[in-house]
């Protein structure tokens, strides 16, 4: 099949023609040199394909038949190639991001509305999934980005830190205020306090239990939430005190919606970047999306 790809070129140049010179004048190729692939690729398939007549050359029944499944197959390959000048020429791709939903309502979204407006024509997926979960679907091949703290161990993963965030204890005022008029334990906040917290699939929530459990720190009212938006929204109502990242915050800090609650031990702060396979062949679109944030990092 391979060999005859180009006889069948010569095949379908001269039916079009329905003569040898027309042919080989459009092929830039020699009459005989037609003549002979013709003759080559009859027979390979033992029948005859074309009959002369006054006029040049016409297709027999048999050619009739191969004409009607090369034509489609040349067809095919002119809408291939249109497809691919379409995707180079626009910049079409596909984009599959995995990311959990704190850093993709507070850090991903801010990229991706830039990257689309230089970049409108590709297609981007998002996978909304646990930190942890989003490195699994990474390492079997099922995104092409993740969007991820930065993990203990780097197994044939490549990533690009995008900067540190910094973990904190926040409530409002008035919260703190009625907690220590109710108990005699006003200065051990972990132990009285209602804490919020994310659920224990969440990478971050493994964090601040890591750092209770090295500093010896005990809970005893817990209440744990799936995001990190219901985490500061709960805060904001005087419902507890919530673990949340500071840059998240900011706004509220500032103008005195929560407070920050002092620690006797500080939280290391931890690396947040884009996450890929090593030596995996990158699409068009996903090098891009990297040569993208790598020119709006620090």
């Amino acid at each position: 099949m391979e060999q005859n790809l180009s006889l069948y070129r010569v095949f379908y140049t001269v039916a079009n023609a329905g003569n040898i010179s027309k042919a080989a004048e459009q092929l830039y190729i020699s009459q005989p040199a037609i003549s002979k692939s013709i003759r080559k690729l009859e027979q390979s398939l033992d029948v005859t394909l074309f009959s002369r007549n006054s006029r040049g050359v016409q297709l027999t029944e048999e050619g009739e038949i191969l004409y009607d499944y090369v034509q489609k197959a040349f067809y095919s390959l002119q809408m291939g190639e249109s497809r691919i000048k379409k995707i180079n020429d626009l910049g079409i791709g596909h984009l599959h991001i995995g990311v959990s939903t704190t850093l993709c309502k507070y850090m991903l979204l801010p990229y991706l509305q830039e990257f689309i407006k230089l970049h409108p024509h590709v297609k981007i997926t998002i996978e909304c999934q646990s930190t942890n979960h989003t490195l699994q679907l990474l390492k079997e091949n099922k995104i092409d980005l993740g969007l991820i703290g930065e993990p203990e161990r780097l197994h044939h993963i490549h990533f690009d830190s995008l900067g540190e965030i910094e973990d904190i204890f926040v409530s409002t005022s008035s919260y703190l205020d009625n907690l220590s008029l109710r108990t005699n334990h006003k200065d051990d906040i972990f132990h009285t306090a209602t804490l919020m917290l994310l659920d224990k699939e969440n990478m971050t929530r493994q964090y601040i239990d890591d750092y209770l459990s090295m500093h010896h720190i005990e809970t005893n009212n817990l209440l744990e939430v799936s995001t990190m938006d219901l985490l500061i929204e709960f805060a904001k109502i005087g419902l507890g005190v919530a673990f949340v990242i500071r840059q998240f915050v900011e706004k509220e800090l500032n103008d005195k919606t929560l407070v920050e609650i002092p620690l006797p031990f500080p939280i290391h702060k931890r690396n947040i970047g884009f996450a890929f396979l090593d030596n995996l062949q990158q699409t068009t679109a996903v090098k891009d999306f990297i040569d993208f944030y790598n020119s709006k990092r620090p």
